[in-house]
């Protein structure tokens, strides 16, 4: 088994956190996206879409997608469950899991893919407008996440879970997006400094 991985990419680390939550270790082979190694002809036999985290499983297949990794380590050690422990229980993390990834995380990579100067090489065409609109659905979704964190210490429940692993990259991902967290948003920052304090925050 293997896992591509790449150092500074949020979708990576994602994995990472997850595994280190599981306390799983997988063997890692590197990648650097800005020196093209994703587009090897050896990398896109693994995957075809050229993007990382991609797992190789000892049987030859290989997962990628952030999300449909962790699942499969889901699977194969279900404890602690990070997907959710009772039918209810897995219905809430999938909403918050799915609401973090589209209206934080993607709009947060966005903002950064098409304004930072090293994600030039990533995106060949950088818009400036799109990263500014990501940008304002970014905050707006902010104050959301916000509002919904009031009397939880975790989204999606009294557990911590997958969610709050999207949560807490997309917002340690703000920095290098160059989107400001408005100070008002008390319970968000709370939510963030007590995710970045699990060991596993530093995967």
């Amino acid at each position: 088994m293997e896992l591509y991985d790449v150092k500074v990419a949020p979708n990576p680390r994602r994995v990472r956190i997850f595994l280190a939550e599981k306390g799983i270790s997988v063997p890692l082979a590197p990648l650097d996206l800005l020196q093209g190694d994703q587009k090897t002809p050896d990398y896109a036999r693994i995957n075809p879409f050229l993007k990382a985290p991609a797992l190789v499983l000892d049987d030859g297949r290989v997962i990628t997608e952030s999300i449909a990794i962790c699942r499969h380590f889901e699977e194969a050690a279900p404890e602690p469950p990070l997907f959710g422990r009772t039918a209810a229980g897995r219905v809430e993390v999938e909403m918050w899991q799915r609401r973090v990834e589209f209206e934080l995380f993607y709009q947060v990579a966005q903002a950064y893919r098409h304004t930072h100067p090293a994600a030039a090489c990533l995106e060949g065409r950088q818009i400036a407008d799109w990263a500014d609109v990501c940008r304002a659905r970014a905050t707006e979704a902010m104050a959301r996440f916000d509002a919904a964190l009031d009397g939880r210490e975790f989204i999606a429940g009294d557990s911590f879970s997958v969610a709050d692993i999207t949560g807490l990259v997309a917002l340690d991902f703000c920095r290098p997006a160059r989107i400001a967290i408005p100070p008002e948003l008390t319970r968000l920052a709370g939510w963030r400094e007590r995710l970045a304090a699990r060991p596993s925050a530093k995967a």
